[in-house]
Formats: C-alpha cells, sequence, structure tokens
C-alpha cells in the first residue's frame, strides 16, 4: 500500500474563463466584481492590436468606465509600477484589470494591492509580506507561458537591474479570462520562447524538492507537458492554427497551477539574473539554462524526470525508466530536437548554438541546426 500523502496546500484563483470569443464577455463577467470604475493596465503593442477597445467596449455595455495604463515594457520596472498605482489612486478605481503578457499580469496585480493597501513596493518584497487586501483584480493573458493569471508572484526589475518578487495569495486574481484568440498573433519567436518557460514551470514543478510538492501540481504539470508539447511547434510554424493556441493557453494555465503550489527552482534561480543583467527575455533565459541544470539534476535525482519524459515526448514512452531519464534521451527525441532549433532561431545571437566554449553536448546544443 502507498504512503499516505504528506499535508500540503493549493490555492488558485477562484473563478477561470477559457473560450475563443470570452474577451467579449468582460463587461458581463467582470459587473459584479469591477465596480463603476476600473484601470486597464496594458502596453502599448497591446492597444495597436485593438485588444483594449474590445474589452473598453464590453466594459461600457456594463456600465463600467476605464482609464487606461499602457506604459508597460518587458521586464517591467519599479518605476512603471509606481507610475500604473500614481494614476489608480488619482482616478479613484474599484477595480484593475490586466490585459497583456506576463509583464503587465504582473504590474496589474501589483496596482491592484498597493492601490487597495496604501502599502510600500519596497516593503512587500519577498513571501508573505502582502497582507492587506487589493482592489478586485481580473487578469486576461495575451501569451501562453507566464502562468501569471494563476500565479500570486509579481516580478519587478530594480533600477540596479535586480530582480525582486512579491509572493503573496493576495495577488492571486478573483478572476482570469483565457481567450485563445488574443494569442493568434504572436510572432513566432515570441510564441517558441514563451512555451518553453510554461514547459520550464511544468518540469520544475513536477520535480520540485520543495516541502509543498503535491499530487494536484504533478497531475496539472504532466497534463500541461502533454499538452505543451503536442502543441509548441505546430503553434510556431502555424500561428493561426486556433486549436494549438488553445492548447498552449491552457498548458500555460495549468503549468501555472502547478508551479504557484509547487515551486520553482534552480532553472528560474539562474535566469531570472539573466534577464535583469542581461535583458534576455524570461522564456529564452530559461531555455538557455534548463539543459544545464537537467544534466546537473539528472545525475543524483533521475526518477521524476524519468516519469515526466514521455508526457512532453511520447516517444520516450518505450524506453526503460533509466534510459528514459538519461541525457541523450532528451536530445535524440525529434520534437526535442525541432524545438531547440526553433529557440536558436528565435535568438540566434544568444542562443548556447553560437558558443564556441559550449562543447558539454547538451541537449539544445546539440540539437542545433
Amino acid at each position: 500500500m502507498p504512503a499516505p500523502e504528506s499535508s500540503f496546500t493549493f490555492a488558485t484563483a477562484p473563478v477561470l474563463h477559457f473560450g475563443v470569443g470570452s474577451l467579449h464577455t468582460l463587461g458581463d463577467r467582470g459587473a459584479s466584481r469591477l465596480g463603476a470604475r476600473c484601470l486597464i493596465v496594458t502596453d502599448a503593442g497591446i492597444v495597436k492590436t485593438g485588444m483594449v477597445d474590445t474589452a473598453l467596449q464590453s466594459l461600457a455595455a456594463a456600465g463600467i468606465t476605464a482609464e487606461i495604463f499602457s506604459a508597460v515594457e518587458a521586464d517591467p520596472s519599479e518605476a512603471t509600477v509606481l507610475d500604473a498605482t500614481e494614476m489608480a489612486r488619482a482616478a479613484d478605481v474599484d477595480s484593475v484589470i490586466g490585459l497583456g503578457g506576463g509583464s503587465s499580469l504582473d504590474v496589474a496585480k501589483l496596482v491592484a494591492y498597493l492601490a487597495g493597501t496604501q502599502d510600500c513596493l519596497a516593503q512587500i518584497y519577498g513571501v508573505g509580506l502582502a497582507t492587506g487586501q487589493r482592489l478586485p483584480l481580473v487578469l486576461i493573458p495575451t501569451t501562453a507561458g507566464t502562468g501569471s493569471e494563476v500565479t500570486p508572484i509579481a516580478i519587478v526589475t530594480t533600477a540596479s537591474s535586480e530582480k525582486m518578487g512579491v509572493v503573496s495569495p493576495a495577488l492571486l486574481p478573483d478572476m482570469a479570462i483565457l481567450d485563445p484568440a488574443l494569442t493568434l498573433g504572436l510572432p513566432a519567436p515570441i510564441t517558441a520562447a514563451t512555451g518553453i518557460d510554461a514547459m520550464v514551470h511544468a518540469i520544475e514543478a513536477f520535480a520540485s524538492t520543495n516541502a509543498n510538492n503535491n499530487p494536484l501540481s504533478r497531475s496539472l504539470a504532466l497534463d500541461a507537458l502533454r499538452r505543451l508539447g503536442s502543441s509548441l511547434l505546430r503553434g510556431v510554424r502555424h500561428g493561426g492554427d486556433i486549436a494549438a493556441r488553445g492548447q498552449l493557453l491552457l498548458g500555460s494555465l495549468l503549468a501555472g497551477q502547478a508551479f504557484a503550489n509547487s515551486p520553482v527552482a534552480a532553472v528560474h534561480a539562474l535566469a531570472y539574473p539573466i534577464g535583469g543583467h542581461f535583458k534576455v527575455p524570461h522564456g529564452l533565459s530559461n531555455a538557455l539554462v534548463l539543459p544545464h541544470v537537467l544534466r546537473f539534476n539528472i545525475d543524483t535525482t533521475p526518477e521524476p524526470y524519468a516519469a515526466m519524459a514521455p508526457a512532453a515526448f511520447p516517444e520516450l514512452a518505450d524506453l526503460p525508466t533509466p534510459k528514459r531519464a538519461a541525457k541523450p534521451s532528451w536530445t535524440r527525441s525529434p520534437r526535442a530536437t525541432a524545438t531547440a532549433r526553433w529557440i536558436c532561431w528565435a535568438r540566434p545571437e544568444a542562443s548556447p548554438c553560437t558558443s564556441p566554449t559550449d562543447s558539454s553536448g547538451t541537449a539544445w546544443a546539440r540539437a542545433c541546426p
């Protein structure tokens, strides 16, 4: 008889809506939560797509007016968070909506908290220090990678290029709306990098040695890897494939739920300073670090990697368990090879393929053309 599970805690957003065209339902779904006036936190690129106009029309139909903060940048700075918070306070908004990639969602979380509590940003960096009552919060992702719509985490970049995080249940939104149609316009390089980010979330959540590693997170991580592994190349090569986009978005969500409750580890710990100091996109920095962490971990703890490998790469399922976890196995998978090539193509100047000193034979480097 298997040993009983240890005690654990699992938390996620209380309401999730998934479906093509669901952005059009924002007003109806948010009417009971958003109050009379909200702040939409987004970036200039999202404004240009017309998505913000769609959101505004839906909100107006429900009698909700909105202010727009559209100055979010990649790897958002403290200054951006404080500027958006100042706008929210000055407009006396009742709620906050995050519409965009992970950066916009992270800023929206912090704005909802800071505008609702009057706390100071510098004082809530860390785990469990944000304990006040935030404003109502709705998050709507436009990329499939960060899972920020279901995580209690927000990351910002300080003036010294240091990545700082706020981790608190207060940052979980009241509602998340996932509309695959919003991801149709993502360029192939961003699709590839964000997809790898989501896969890393699932891999690290499944293999986590954190005391809260739990069966729900592990199940979600495996499901996420199946969806992401089977759809990422399709989404990169055929950006208009709504079915693939939907699987990627759902996979990102599931991976987000998994790592929010079974935390990420060395890949992210090493990727954050790379992103902060060298301005490398987060998904790409994860991809660059992943093979090296896998090589290190597999030597001492191969079991979780052997267990999860067939989820991402079904062709490995027939291998004996030790061989599934072996370093060459991840390299020889055709899907792993193809995905690696897309990562290298997305940002070749930062790719391990172009490093003359990388002769270690890591999965990504050997897979590249």
